[in-house]
């Protein structure tokens, strides 16, 4: 081999070594930006603080002008949001609906990169009756306003977990039937325009309704015994996946196996009023650093292994404006001041804390008489009867995961860009040995 072949291989060599870290990409971590506050950071500092981390997405609950046009230039996408009270407009007019489009979206686009927009949020299982009928009508009419220049914009919508009927065990999960009428068409519309199906799972409310040590470990990704799924055989480790597994068993159901799914919010508090128990800096540090690691590592889920599926954490600031109990006010991975509440890793060239130990919430006495006792298993563990984060909404309880203890297995990691650089490198080779 001559002189020049030889540093075009260690050329190649170090091109791949280079490419190695992105095997691990966390492009699909984002963040829910919320505004009920009076005291948040100009939207430019806000920029500045995202761009010193890994996350690459951004949810916003509206389409605040200021946010939107600070996001102009950079990396970062955004889901906007339609607010609730706009959908009974869109859905009865076609013009309102390209109004919408025209103040909302053509300004910042292609400056600013809007990859969906969310219609509502939580309205299958809204206090307002009228909402749901009205919600696909909506969708279907902001989908014509944007197609002529914007096909690429997908169209969602964000439910509650209170849309499962049934997650015990995951491989049984399903929709409530009454919900059908108008979850069957939006899941239609979700399949021909190949947009998300985007939810959110909490499991700090499956610990809130059973806090033992055991059920503790498995929301937080620490070390327990695993659990099976009766139907499938499949060993979880955790909750996220077992819910998450759960929504995916409930869309297969229904036909829609192509459908992706999105976490719109997913999140743990680090402070809570006395009976809100786990909400503590130690169990919401290892909470969302552990999830972060575990999305950063491509194992997937025990039902889908090797993928990673788009997940915005609860959120970027603790907003002091919302009503309700302390954790409302507390589930922030930054302060206003921009310093951290706690480390969960998301710093870029930061090390992601790993296996972080849970903290028991020493209000564990104080379960009320509709938990279970401590050598009971639970009844329900997707949703509890708790108001989810982003809405405010109290959340009727359902049937969720409760398999039995099993040991574990291990993850299944995947690369596209490690296959894909091992392929150019083969190639190489069989050109410098010519």
């Amino acid at each position: 081999m001559r002189k020049w072949q030889v540093l075009v291989l260690l050329g190649l060599l170090q091109a791949f070594s280079f490419l190695l870290p992105y095997s691990k990409s966390q492009s699909f971590i984002g963040v829910n930006y919320g505004e009920l506050a009076d005291n948040l950071p100009p939207p430019s500092s806000s920029v500045t603080l995202l761009g010193s981390t890994t996350i690459s997405k951004v949810r916003l609950y509206g389409t605040n002008t200021a946010i939107i046009s600070a996001f102009a230039g950079t990396s970062i996408s955004l889901l906007v949001g339609v607010s609730n009270g706009d959908i009974p407009s869109l859905a009865a007019s076609s013009s309102a609906a390209a109004a919408w489009v025209a103040a909302n979206i053509l300004p910042y686009v292609p400056a600013t990169t809007i990859s969906a927009i969310s219609v509502g949020n939580e309205v299958l299982n809204s206090a307002d009756a009228s909402l749901p009928s009205q919600l696909l009508p909506a969708m279907q009419n902001l989908l014509s306003a944007l197609s002529a220049n914007y096909p690429s914009i997908k169209i969602s919508t964000v439910h509650t977990m209170a849309v499962m009927s049934q997650s015990d065990p995951p491989s049984a999960g399903a929709f409530h039937p009454d919900l059908a009428p108008n979850l069957d068409p939006i899941l239609t519309f979700l399949q021909q325009t190949g947009s998300p199906f985007m939810i959110n799972p909490y499991p700090w409310f499956a610990y809130n309704s059973d806090p033992r040590p055991e059920t503790l470990a498995f929301c937080l990704f620490q070390s327990n015994p695993g659990r099976v799924d009766s139907g499938s055989g499949l060993t979880y480790m955790n909750m996220f996946d077992a819910q998450l597994d759960a929504i995916r068993a409930a869309l297969d159901a229904k036909g829609f196996n192509n459908i992706e799914i999105v976490i719109a919010e997913t999140g743990w508090p680090y402070k809570g009023d006395a009976t809100e128990v786990g909400a503590t800096v130690e169990n919401a540090q290892a909470y969302v650093g552990n999830l972060v690691t575990h999305l950063n590592s491509m194992a997937g889920t025990p039902r889908v292994p090797g993928k990673s599926v788009d997940t915005y954490l609860f959120a970027l600031y603790d907003e002091d404006l919302k009503s309700g109990p302390t954790s409302e006010r507390s589930f922030g991975l930054y302060k206003t001041d921009l310093t951290q509440n706690y480390d969960a890793g998301l710093s870029k060239g930061a090390t992601t804390p790993t296996s972080l130990t849970p903290t028991p919430d020493q209000t564990q006495g104080n379960e009320s008489s509709s938990q279970p006792n401590k050598g009971e298993a639970p009844t329900g563990w997707c949703v509890t009867a708790a108001s989810s984060p982003g809405s405010g909404y109290v959340q009727p309880t359902s049937q969720c995961y409760t398999p039995n203890a099993v040991p574990s297995k291990q993850p299944r990691a995947h690369s596209s860009v490690i296959q894909f650089a091992s392929t150019i490198f083969y190639i190489a080779l069989l050109w410098l040995g010519r």
